[in-house]
């Protein structure tokens, strides 16, 4: 006789494995079809461009505090020269003070004040002025030069100390710019190498005839410089065309946004400061475009962290971001503060 038996149900366990494995399934079934697509060229380039901006105005950080950098470390050499010459002034003085009191020695003794002032700090020795009386016109004037001495060296190691530490705070701060540079740049080239090699050659062929219908623009022949030095400067950064732009460098073979025109300007014997912030402060402010001349500097973007020369014909000439070179470009192409006629 056949046995009727229930069929076995599923454990409790089974049920919630297969459960649980179902619902991981379309999890990620859903995931993968609410997945980004992959970014086009146009969006690439959007971020691309956006991490150059941002580590342009990353570079003119640095370049500042590159600057400040260099003038602690002057400041700290000249102070640290001005220490060692003054402890050789302080001791001759001593040593000038021990010849009195050695010639003392011989003729019958050591004068009590030169025998403490010897041994103890002179400064606290003259201040009790009832033992001025003891000592000669000679040690007295000796005695007062070594005190003023050690109250000079007393400041200048203090300033020098103080320094140091401004210093050391500096180099902190110029790391870190450092990093913030470089992270955004590795994130940009992350994002280029996204890109197909026939996409990347696109965008390159894209910027060469943008740049290209610039150089065509700027009417080289026709305008006229703000001044002789600006003509001069102008002409300088032009025979730089095609320099790679590098963040931080100030010529004569690669420049950033400031280095190009503070190097230009040098070629026509002037002095401009290194960021883009502190050239904006160089001479006359210009509001408007139709009254720029060529070889004024071109300010942009509401923080000023870039600039250029105008080229005549609301053109450019200019170090314009990583990967690219010095070249012409409209001056519309970014967002136009004002200008300064150096």
């Amino acid at each position: 006789m056949a046995s009727h038996r229930r069929p076995k149900q599923p454990s409790r366990t089974r049920v919630t494995v297969l459960t649980a494995t179902a619902a991981a399934a379309v999890a990620l079934t859903t995931q993968a079809a609410q997945a980004d697509p992959k970014p086009t060229k146009k969006e690439v380039k959007a971020k691309v461009d956006k991490l150059y901006e941002e580590a342009e105005h990353a570079t003119e950080k640095f370049n500042g505090v590159k600057e400040k950098q260099d003038r602690l470390e002057k400041q700290v050499g000249e102070l640290q020269d001005k220490v060692a010459r003054g402890q050789g002034e302080l001791n001759e003085l001593r040593n000038g003070l021990g010849s009195m009191a050695t010639a003392q020695y011989r003729t019958g003794g050591i004068d009590p004040s030169v025998q403490l002032m010897l041994s103890s700090d002179p400064d606290s020795y003259l201040d009790k002025a009832s033992t001025l009386d003891q000592l000669s016109t000679k040690q007295a004037e000796a005695l007062r030069k070594i005190a003023d001495k050690q109250r000079t060296l007393k400041q200048q190691r203090q300033e020098a100390s103080t320094k140091l530490e401004e210093l050391a705070e500096t180099r902190k701060a110029l790391g870190e710019n450092k990093k913030e540079i470089q992270g955004k740049l590795s994130k940009a080239q992350a994002l280029l190498n996204s890109l197909t090699a026939k996409e990347r050659a696109a965008l390159a062929a894209a910027e060469a005839e943008r740049a290209n219908r610039a150089s065509s623009r700027a009417d080289l022949g026709n305008a006229l410089p703000s001044s002789q030095r600006a003509g001069a400067a102008f002409s300088a950064a032009q025979s730089k065309i095609g320099s790679p732009y590098v963040w931080g460098a100030t010529g004569p073979n690669s420049f950033d946004c400031s280095g190009l025109t503070s190097w230009a300007y040098s070629q026509a014997g002037v002095s401009l400061p290194r960021t883009s912030q502190s050239q904006a402060n160089a001479g006359q402010r210009i509001s408007s475009q139709s009254a720029l001349k060529k070889g004024d500097l071109v300010l942009f973007y509401g923080d000023l962290h870039h600039i250029g020369l105008y080229a005549g014909n609301g053109q450019i000439l200019h170090a314009p971001k990583p990967g690219a070179t010095v070249r012409y470009e409209s001056i519309n192409n970014m967002p136009f503060q004002f200008g300064v006629r150096v």
